[in-house]
């Protein structure tokens, strides 16, 4: 991965007050809602075609391995995208007003750096 290359994380909590007005909505409401959100999504998508390494995708059920062994975790990633911007700044901006919590009950995008590999 080049020095232009971000990890965009998709971060929502399973018991906050947004998720659970979102969840409170009739079904037909919801669905709608669903909807919205994925055009704009895929509107978003669309815009910043160039800038998509990877779309990825969302993301299911966490494990987790350590010295203690694999166990079941839940955490708030929700999804994950990889893109290419000329900053740090100009990456963040890429999900200013992002579907993922301007329609959907998400919170908020992490956006980090893909650092390159110490010793190579």
């Amino acid at each position: 991965m080049s020095n232009d290359t971000y990890l965009a994380v998709f971060l929502g909590s399973k018991t906050s007050a947004k998720m659970a007005a979102w969840n409170a909505l009739p079904e037909a409401e919801r669905r709608a809602k669903e909807n919205e959100g994925m055009a704009a999504w895929h509107a978003w998508a669309n815009k910043h075609q160039a800038a998509l390494v990877t779309m990825g995708g969302p993301l299911g059920k966490t494990k987790q391995a350590s010295l203690s062994g694999i166990a079941d975790i839940a955490n708030e990633m929700g999804a994950f995208t990889v893109v290419r911007a000329a900053s740090h700044e100009a990456a963040a901006k890429m999900f200013e007003n992002h579907p993922h919590f301007a329609i959907f009950p998400g919170e908020r995008v992490e956006i980090m750096p893909v650092l390159p590999i110490p010793g190579q």
